[in-house]
């Protein structure tokens, strides 16, 4: 039998990069919150995880050149956040305190992919071992 990797983790690994994609815009608003004009970023997750299931299961793929070439979103799409607070002024939207709490938010949610991951590559390598280790 086969070790798929792909099924040991599912979409556990997209996660991960969805999070550290959406921690890297967060950290862009942070740095551009006195910019004037600025306008807050961020990256849906839910929708980014639905666009890499959708993709994850169509296995269209292109095997022949006069096969027409099958567009998917980009899972990491960026899009704007909506203002919590009026404007100042300036027109810039970024909130400091909602991006700190965010991005404390997405940082724990990616450690804790990291160690459910860990956990399974451990589990696999004392299976592959025999229960040695």
């Amino acid at each position: 039998m086969a070790i798929s990797l792909d099924r040991l983790v599912g979409l556990h690994h997209r996660a991960l990069q969805v999070r550290d994609e959406r921690m890297e815009v967060i950290s862009g608003n942070l740095a551009n919150a006195n910019t004037p004009g600025y306008k807050a970023r961020d990256i849906d997750f839910k929708s980014a995880m639905q666009a890499a299931q959708a993709e994850r299961s169509s296995s269209l793929s292109r095997t022949h050149e006069k096969h027409f070439a099958v567009e998917i979103r980009n899972p990491g799409e960026q899009m704007f956040r909506v203002p919590n607070q009026p404007d100042t002024g300036d027109g810039n939207t970024v909130d400091v305190q909602v991006e700190r709490n965010s991005f404390l938010d997405t940082g724990m949610r990616y450690q804790a992919g990291i160690e459910f991951l860990n956990g399974k590559f451990k589990g696999m390598k004392k299976a592959l071992s025999g229960g040695q280790g």
